[in-house]
This record gives C-alpha cells, sequence and structure tokens, in this order.
C-alpha cells in the first residue's frame, strides 16, 4: 500500500465514483518476452497522461486505485500519477492479472466504504465485462458505444448511489462518461 499527495476530495459516503481503465496499449515488438511483462508501445505512453489529465478535469479524483502487477498496467499508473497525486491508497496486486470480470467485481465489493472513487486499472476482456456488468443506466450513445468496443486505455466512469462497495453488482452503477485517448487528442 502507498500513500500519494494529499487529496482535496472528500466523500459524501451516499454515493461512489467509479473509474474501469483498460491499461494503455502495450508493446509486441519482442516475442520473447512473457505477456505480463510486455511494456506500453510509444501511442501507449502518450495515451495514459491524455487519460489523465482528462479525470483531473473531470470530477473527483481516485482516492483508492488497484492495479494489476502486469508491467503494461504498472507503467500507465506511472504515467498518470502526476496528474492524480493526490492522497490515494494505490495496490498492486498480482490477482488482477488476467481476472475476469467476477473476480474484478469480487474486489470492488471488498473496498472500504470509507473510500469514495476508486480507480481500477485491468486488462481485457476482464475490465470490459464488468463495465457491460455493472451497467444499469447512462445515457445510451455512451453504452451503445462502451459495448461496441472497450480499447487500451479507454476509461468508463461510473457512479454508485450507496454507501458501500459491497452494492455494487449487475446493473447497479451508472455510467457518466467512456473516453477514449483519441478523444482527448
Amino acid at each position: 500500500m502507498t500513500r500519494i499527495g494529499q487529496n482535496h476530495w472528500e466523500a459524501d459516503g451516499a454515493m461512489k465514483t467509479l473509474f474501469l481503465l483498460r491499461h494503455a496499449k502495450s508493446s509486441w515488438s519482442d516475442p520473447g518476452l512473457a505477456d505480463f511483462d510486455r511494456p506500453l508501445n510509444e501511442r501507449g505512453r502518450r495515451a495514459a497522461p491524455l487519460i489523465a489529465r482528462h479525470l483531473a478535469h473531470g470530477g473527483p479524483l481516485p482516492d483508492h486505485i488497484l492495479c494489476s502487477a502486469a508491467r503494461r498496467t504498472r507503467e500507465t499508473l506511472a504515467l498518470m500519477l502526476p496528474d492524480l497525486a493526490r492522497d490515494a491508497v494505490v495496490r498492486i496486486e498480482s490477482g488482477l492479472y488476467g481476472a475476469g470480470a467476477a473476480s474484478l467485481l469480487g474486489r470492488l465489493q471488498r473496498v472500504e466504504s470509507a473510500f469514495g472513487c476508486v480507480l481500477l486499472i485491468a486488462h481485457n476482456p476482464g475490465i470490459e465485462d464488468l463495465a457491460a456488468g455493472i451497467c444499469g443506466g447512462g445515457p445510451e450513445p455512451m453504452r451503445r458505444r462502451m459495448d461496441e468496443k472497450f480499447p487500451t486505455a479507454a476509461l468508463a466512469a461510473f457512479t454508485l448511489d450507496a454507501a458501500r462497495w459491497s452494492a455494487l453488482g449487475e446493473g447497479a452503477a451508472t455510467l457518466t462518461d467512456f473516453v477514449l485517448p483519441r478523444d482527448l487528442a
């Protein structure tokens, strides 16, 4: 567990914000590398800060960050932290690597209720399936766009009208934003 910066946003306890981020674009240039060890490519290194700046200007900042231990997710997070540097608890977890939607949901449901805003950085298909599963509302065009494709560095933002993360489940969250790096360039 790591603390970064100082948090200027306080959760009211009755509403939770969840950001689901698929890691930025990774490199396939070294076929000898294990999937877990693949780094970001140049496009990924450009995309992560764009998404971070979008987050920094769009409302609450994460006070809890869960990140897969894979190299590409850790590099995505490292490139985002300068714009997200607040009093966030950061957890790098090997169990998030390759996790399916049910495992990711179970992990989110165990987040302490004191945290009001969580950022989860993980992989497909788990992150995309999780987003589709928890989405119970939001603007229809945005929902369709998210359902069509959840590419690298895509960010989905949700609100959960609940005091505890354990309330997160099938159709429980409302999609409030879905953004790709190309939308921000």
